[in-house]
């Protein structure tokens, strides 16, 4: 499988005969360049959505429409844009698989929040924030999206093994590297972790050394650098 970051919380996820946009926030990044967007999204076969957030969602009904792909996501926000956008979705809940050109993508918790501004700029509920384990290739990854730690990690690591952990990291929004650190330590036993929700801003560049000393391997990625997991 092959994993390209996009900047902030945004992945490029290509494994078994999916090719999966996670979260891609693109047009107004302040990390992603404007000019490698076709080629962040070439070839793209789903839309994988963690909540409503703009700096999560704000793009993926533009790319589903430009694609005629489907967005993945929580049922609540997927009904949501299906009936007012119009687009294709497949809405799901917390303990559903559903299958993404051979991957198999399991809803898991995550402890955080998940609106979208309203016409009036005041937010909407999205639907509750999720996490996702994605399973292919002989392979299991976690991803925790926007979450701090919390004490469902210890049956999710538990009954789905993940190899790779793509978590947030960036803390202020999310845990910071000490507190992700103490739950990879506590209820994971990654062989690699990729820092992730990070680097975007000033208040979003942490220290990852307590991340460092877990003793696996950690990858700070860059942007529209693919890296094999």
């Amino acid at each position: 499988m092959r994993l390209t970051w996009l900047g902030h919380a945004s992945w490029r996820l290509e494994i078994e005969n999916a090719v999966i946009l996670i979260d891609p926030w693109l047009d107004s990044s302040p990390l992603f360049p404007a000019e490698k967007r076709a080629e962040a999204i070439a070839g793209a076969t789903h839309i994988l959505i963690t909540h409503g957030h703009f700096d999560h969602a704000s793009d993926a009904v533009a790319i589903s429409r430009e694609l005629d792909i489907p967005v993945v996501g929580i049922f609540d926000l997927m009904q949501f844009w299906e009936t007012k956008s119009g687009i294709q979705t497949i809405g799901f809940n917390k303990g559903g698989t559903v299958d993404l050109g051979g991957a198999k993508v399991t809803m898991v918790t995550a402890s955080h929040s998940s609106s979208f501004a309203g016409e009036d700029g005041a937010p909407v509920y999205a639907g509750r924030e999720a996490g996702y384990m994605i399973a292919g290739e002989g392979k299991t990854i976690y991803h925790s999206g926007d979450t701090d730690i919390m004490a469902d990690m210890e049956w999710m690591g538990d009954l789905h093994r993940p190899d790779i952990g793509i978590l947030s990291i960036g803390g202020h929004f999310t845990m910071d590297p000490a507190r992700a650190a103490y739950a990879a330590k506590r209820w994971f036993d990654f062989d690699t972790i990729v820092c992730s929700h990070y680097r975007s801003f000033p208040i979003l560049e942490p220290d990852i050394a307590p991340l460092k000393a877990l003793g696996v391997k950690i990858v700070e990625p860059e942007i529209m650098a693919p890296f094999i997991l």
